[in-house]
C-alpha cells in the first residue's frame, strides 16, 4: 500500500515538475517540485549509466605511483589537474585518513579430489585454518570432498554460506602462510590478464600493514614517499579489508533492492578523538578512498564518530547524510557500481555524472590503476 501511494505521488510530482519547466515565472516551483521529484523516485541502475571505451581502463600502472591525473569537483566546478598538485589542496588543520589494509594473494588453482580444475579466491579468513572462499569449478564442491593445490595441501569443504563456501585446510600450518605460499594477487577481472612481478608491489598501498584484502583500496596506490612528506596535514589511519564484493555488478534495477556485502573494519579511539579535534579547529576530515568513507560513516552513523569494530554493510547512494567526511580522494569506478552510487551521494548526482563525462572526453584513465579525483562534500 505504502509503495502504491509513494507511486503515485511520483507521479504527481512529475506531472507538476513538468508543467513548471513549461511556464515562465515559476522558478521557485520549478525547484520544490525538481527536489521532490528527485528525492521521492527511487533511484534506478540505469541513472548511473556512462559509456567507457575499453582503452580508457588502465590495465597497467604509471610508472610513478603519483603522475597520475587530477580532477577536482567542487560543486558544478571542475578543474583538471595532476596528483602532485594535491599537497597545495590540503590545509595544515585537515586529516587525512587512509585504509592501511594490506592484499592477500587470495586467489588459489588446484584440483577437487576427483580431478578436476578448481579456483578458489578467498573472501575472508575466519581463523588459523578456516576461510570464506569463492571457488569456480565446473561442478561445486559437495562437503566432505577436498581440494588438493600443490599435490599435497588439502582444504576440506564443510558447508555452503549463500554464494560462499566454508573452507578447512588440514595443512597443520596457519591458513594465512598456505595462502601466501600457494596464491596470487588477484587482479580485478576488467584488467583481464594474469597477475606480474610488478603487482605485487603497484596493487598494494606503500604503507600497508594488517593483511586481509583481496582488493587494494585504490585510491592510496597514488600515494608515494615524496607525496606523503609533502603533505603538512596530520594523517592517520584505519582498517577496512575490501572484500571481492567491491566488484560484484548491482543486479536489481531499483538499486534499493540491492544485497551489500559485507566488510571487517576497525576505527579506533584514538582516531575518533583525532577526527573530533579536527572538527572543533575547523579543519576537515579528508576519506582517502571509499573504503575509508564507509569505515568512516560506519563508525557515526548515531551522528558522532565512536570507535567501531566489525563488519559494515553500509550502502551508501544518493539522499545519504554523511556525518563524518568532508572530502573524498578516490579513483574512477565502474558504471553503475556501488562505488559511484557512493561518489554521487558525496558530491551530487548530477556534479559527478557530469565529472564522469567530461573525463571520458578527456581521456582520464579509469579503475583501480587509473587517475583520482578529489571531491568536496556536495
Amino acid at each position: 500500500m505504502l509503495l502504491n501511494k509513494l507511486s503515485f505521488l511520483n507521479r504527481i510530482f512529475h506531472v507538476f515538475s513538468v508543467q513548471a519547466t513549461k511556464k515562465q515565472g515559476f522558478s521557485g516551483l520549478e525547484v520544490i517540485f525538481r527536489t521532490l521529484w528527485y528525492y521521492l523516485r527511487p533511484m534506478k541502475l540505469t541513472d548511473f549509466h556512462y559509456d567507457l571505451p575499453e582503452e580508457l581502463i588502465a590495465s597497467y600502472p604509471l610508472k610513478e605511483r603519483s603522475a597520475s591525473r587530477l580532477m577536482q569537483v567542487t560543486g558544478d566546478k571542475l578543474t583538471h589537474g595532476l596528483f602532485t598538485d594535491l599537497p597545495t589542496l590540503i590545509n595544515e588543520n585537515d586529516l587525512l585518513i587512509f585504509n592501511n589494509t594490506k592484499v592477500i594473494p587470495a586467489r588459489l588453482r588446484g584440483e577437487k579430489d576427483t580431478g578436476g580444475k578448481i579456483e578458489m579466491l578467498v573472501e575472508r579468513i575466519l581463523d588459523d585454518h578456516r576461510v570464506l572462499s569463492h571457488v569456480r569449478a565446473s561442478k561445486s564442491p559437495k562437503p566432505g570432498s577436498q581440494i588438493i593445490f600443490n599435490k599435497n595441501i588439502h582444504f576440506e569443504m564443510l558447508a555452503r554460506v549463500n554464494d560462499l563456501f566454508e573452507l578447512r585446510c588440514l595443512d597443520p600450518r596457519p591458513v594465512l602462510e598456505i595462502i601466501e605460499e600457494l596464491g596470487e594477487i588477484p587482479l580485478p577481472p576488467y584488467m583481464n590478464r594474469n597477475p606480474e612481478e610488478s603487482d605485487i608491489e603497484r596493487y598494494q598501498t606503500i604503507y600497508a600493514d594488517p593483511k586481509g584484502s583481496v582488493a587494494a583500496p585504490t585510491a592510496g596506490l597514488h600515494f608515494d614517499n615524496k607525496i606523503m612528506q609533502q603533505i603538512k596535514a596530520q594523517t592517520a589511519y584505519l582498517t577496512l579489508h575490501v572484500g571481492s564484493g567491491t566488484f560484484l555488478p548491482v543486479r536489481t534495477e531499483n538499486i534499493l533492492e540491492h544485497h551489500m556485502h559485507a566488510e571487517y573494519l576497525e576505527v579506533s579511539e584514538d582516531l575518533c578523538e583525532k577526527i573530533k579535534t579536527t572538527k572543533s579547529r575547523g579543519g576537515r576530515v579528508i576519506a582517502v578512498g571509499t573504503t575509508s568513507a564507509r569505515a568512516l560513516e560506519t563508525a557515526s552513523e548515531s551522528g558522532e564518530i565512536k570507535p567501531f569494530k566489525g563488519d559494515t554493510q553500509i550502502f551508501i547512494y544518493p539522499g545519504f547524510k554523511f556525518n563524518c567526511v568532508d572530502a573524498l580522494i578516490t579513483n574512477f569506478h565502474l558504471p553503475e557500481s556501488t562505488l559511484l552510487m557512493l561518489v554521487c551521494a558525496f558530491g551530487g548526482y548530477e556534479n559527478l555524472m557530469r565529472a564522469y563525462h567530461e573525463a571520458v572526453r578527456e581521456k582520464y584513465r579509469f579503475f583501480s590503476y587509473g587517475d583520482a579525483m578529489f571531491i568536496l562534500s556536495a
